[in-house]
């Protein structure tokens, strides 16, 4: 089991979401195995207007579970790899069971795709990692 940082918007709090990027109808969850280049993401996406995330470590394992129940894709980041987010982002960060998803090149999970049983689950799975 290793040791990854992933971005989290309003972490421990009830509106939390994971950073993902969108490609094409895929969304994509950034594991990086550095926290100095996930805190040089995150301070990219602050560049960009983008609300500011919280670096916050996981084991690695625990995402791509997560990634596999959510049917998300996930991509390393390599120590010392620059990654550089997309120029669009998504207006909107707030979301909820009622709301329609955001539509951009960067964005949130949706609810739509999972239970708001297993979206409780998995929540309490990250709170306890911490």
């Amino acid at each position: 089991m290793s040791k990854i940082y992933v971005l989290l918007f309003n972490a421990r709090t009830e509106n939390e979401g994971i950073h993902t990027v969108q490609m094409g109808d895929r969304n994509k969850i950034l594991m990086f195995e550095s926290e100095d280049d996930a805190l040089r993401y995150a301070l990219l996406l602050e560049a960009q207007d983008f609300p500011t995330p919280t670096v916050e470590p996981f084991d690695a394992d625990e995402i791509e579970e997560f990634c596999r129940q959510a049917d998300y894709d996930w991509e390393l980041i390599a120590a010392g790899e620059l990654a550089i987010p997309p120029e669009q982002n998504v207006e909107d960060v707030n979301w909820g069971e009622e709301e329609e998803p955001p539509k951009a090149t960067e964005s949130e999970p949706t609810a739509s795709e999972m239970s708001s049983e297993q979206l409780e689950q998995m929540r309490r799975k990250f709170e306890g990692l911490l």
